[in-house]
């Protein structure tokens, strides 16, 4: 069973993390499960609200801001507890197409 895990990294991202999720994957061809992982990097505003709201399957709290390499780092070791066997990272604003995920 191939398990895909998607990791965004977000700092105060409330007003572009539900647009981000919108358009992510929630199934790929070749893949048996795909889900989300949130790292909150000591977001001040509603971020985790958002990712709740949209079913984000793990989420990731700093409760201070850690940095953008501190986060992703922290979101790779979730993703493998997780036991993912593919990992794809994007970023909360929606700056990369999501068609481009395998």
């Amino acid at each position: 069973m191939t398990k895909l895990i998607i990791q965004i990294p977000c700092y105060n991202e409330e007003n572009s993390l539900g647009i981000t999720l919108s358009v992510l994957p929630r199934q790929l061809r070749g893949v048996d499960t795909v889900e989300w992982l949130i790292i909150n990097d000591g977001s001040t505003d509603r971020t985790v609200d958002v990712a709740r709201s949209y079913g984000v399957d793990h989420i990731v709290n700093f409760k201070h801001n850690q940095g953008l390499a501190k986060a992703f780092m922290a979101g790779i070791e979730a993703c493998l507890k997780a036991n993912a066997d593919i990992i794809v990272n994007t970023d909360a604003d929606n700056q990369y197409c999501a068609d481009d995920i395998p």
